[in-house]
């Protein structure tokens, strides 16, 4: 009986496979995350590692609440990871050679209850993971060797153009707002300078709302950041800080005042590149904490600039989201939009610091439920749209993330898995969407209106539930300045009237920020027969910094699954120069 109902379900959904309903973008819920998803990244194309605080999280190990886990996209599964120190609140990237870093963390907490060590000076390495299930993947912690210069919480973390990860700021220990303990300074793993950090002016000057400052990497290997609401281009090889123009109307958009920036996708020949910040306060950072309220309106405010020198002059271009939003992230989709999402419309970042904190708790309130979508392309006035776009369910606030996947399986319970067996492509998910937990301790608070959030949902964009163009026999190394051929599948309903090709770093997401994203097109052929297709790597390692990345195929606006490569020589940080340079 149990077998003849099976063979008719699956027989009632062949057709459905075969022929899809319309697509559009959808919101599935699937799988709790065992722990409090503060922090993702994903390091395979069937894993991201997520971190917490260690708590009491449900997620068990050793008969312990767990505070680090390998997230499984195929299973929708959290497997617990052993750790050593406390990585909350902490940040993290990947080196030239692959090996993920998270660096700083959190002192300890319950030292009564909890085994970890003080995590602020720790520095953890993931090495490379080929096991689709994570089976023997580790992180490895030494305190006595393995630290930074000096106590880190609410650092920020970028790949820079050697390799080698780049430590930015953070606070010395935990604060319930602003940053009055200041780390004014730039650190490196692997080390510099002897291992002694570097003062930063601009740090100092950015306080006291400069925790988790935004930094990218100029495609000439200079750093822009955002702190507070000022902004500089810092250059490491002469160890310079170039002052450039405020964010307008005094928006502000690092911790404790979050709003989200990003580095707009960089195109060929030029590599041009334009920073967006968008979301903040615009509330003065001298009011003490109890005088602002959970009900303070949120920046709806998007400000957009070339960094070139032309463009520096130029200064800030200010759009207008459709509504304000702190504690946003950005996701680089591979078409070269921006996706918006999370946050709250009003509020502010932190916990139970504010006059009147939501329960006691949230210093956010009014959650934003429905992403929007930022076209850097479309005319001025008419970049942003929320049209086709669904509305969550969940909160998502202070402590959680949202990033792109290279695939994953949204619908793995029906029928015990097989469905997703028989079309991984079909019910690949593309956004991964956890955490939220605006609530001090303990860990899980679930009284609140604005709980601990262990539901995991992915958000589906449309091209998941169409048939989609397909890369094959892709190198898993690549050098810069390297045109290589490759078979590809196009769906015979495409035309490939528009063909693009993206590498992506798809970032490290904490506190509305994620670390290292950045995407650059490359230039791509498609053959006359559309059989193959040649692709050209970067020209060098500034306007990619050399590491992992995902190469993502586009055709027609119809998205492919990623594919993960590594670029560059593969050699352990510092790495030389390599490609050639960009003829301007």
């Amino acid at each position: 009986m149990h077998s003849l109902l099976f063979l008719s379900l699956l027989s009632a959904a062949s057709p459905i496979l075969a022929a899809p309903a319309p697509a559009e973008w959808t919101f599935v819920q699937n799988g709790t995350t065992g722990i409090v998803v503060i922090e993702a990244i994903v390091v395979s194309p069937t894993l991201a590692i997520t971190f917490d605080r260690a708590q009491n999280d449900p997620l068990q190990l050793n008969g312990v609440g767990a505070w680090g886990a390998l997230w499984n996209f195929e299973t929708n599964t959290a497997m617990p990871l052993s750790l050593v120190s406390d990585s909350f609140c902490g940040s993290g990237g990947f080196l030239s050679n692959g090996t993920m870093v998270s660096v700083g963390g959190n002192a300890v907490e319950s030292p009564d209850t909890e085994p970890d060590t003080d995590g602020r000076m720790l520095i953890r390495l993931f090495e490379p993971c080929t096991d689709v299930n994570g089976a023997g993947c580790n992180v490895f912690e030494n305190p006595a060797t393995h630290h930074l210069t000096t106590t880190r919480w609410y650092s920020s973390s970028l790949r820079i153009f050697d390799g080698s990860l780049m430590v930015i700021g953070g606070i010395h220990e935990t604060t319930s707002f602003y940053n009055n303990d200041s780390v004014s300074s730039f650190e490196f793993f692997p080390p510099k300078d002897n291992g002694v950090a570097r003062p930063s002016a601009f740090l100092e000057h950015s306080l006291p709302a400069n925790l988790f400052p935004r930094g990218f990497a100029l495609p000439d290997g200079r750093v822009f950041m955002v702190a507070n609401n000022l902004t500089i281009i810092y250059d490491v090889e002469r160890n310079t800080e170039t002052i450039l123009p405020d964010i307008p109307n005094s928006v502000r958009v690092t911790n404790p005042f979050d709003g989200t920036a990003t580095l707009l996708p960089l195109s060929p020949p030029l590599y041009t590149p334009e920073i967006l910040v968008c979301g903040g306060s615009n509330t003065s950072d001298s009011t003490p904490s109890a005088q602002h309220s959970s009900q303070d309106p949120a920046s709806d405010q998007c400000s957009r600039m070339i960094v070139t020198p032309e463009g520096i002059r130029r200064g800030w271009v200010v759009e207008r989201m459709p509504e304000g939003r702190i504690m946003p992230e950005m996701i680089l989709l591979p078409d070269g939009r921006v996706l918006i999402i999370n946050g709250g419309e009003t509020g502010y970042a932190a916990i139970k610091s504010v006059a009147n904190a939501v329960d006691g708790q949230s210093n956010a309130d009014h959650p934003v439920f429905r992403p929007v979508i930022y076209d850097p392309k479309a005319p001025l006035g008419m970049r942003f749209s929320n049209e086709g776009l669904p509305a969550s369910e969940i909160a998502r606030l202070y402590h959680s993330t949202a990033t792109l996947t290279p695939s994953g399986y949204v619908l793995t319970d029906w029928f015990g898995g097989l469905v997703s067996s028989i079309n991984a492509d079909f019910l690949a998910s593309n956004i991964f969407v956890a955490g939220s937990n605006p609530n001090q301790n303990p860990n899980i608070v679930n009284n609140t209106r604005l709980h601990t959030e262990f539901r995991a949902e992915y958000l589906n964009p449309p091209y998941m539930s169409v048939a989609r163009p397909k890369l094959h026999n892709v190198p898993s190394t690549l050098p810069f300045n390297h045109a290589f051929t490759i078979p590809v599948d196009i769906p015979p309903g495409l035309k490939a009237n528009n063909i693009q090709v993206a590498l992506i770093d798809l970032g490290f997401s904490t506190h509305a920020f994620h670390s290292s994203a950045r995407l650059v097109f490359m230039h791509a052929v498609l053959a006359p027969n559309r059989k193959s297709i040649t692709i050209t790597t970067p020209p060098n390692n500034r306007v990619y910094p050399p590491g992992p990345g995902w190469i993502f195929l586009t055709v027609d606006g119809i998205t492919g699954t990623g594919v993960q490569i590594l670029l560059g020589n593969g050699r352990s940080p510092p790495v030389e120069d390599q490609g050639v340079g960009l003829i301007i």
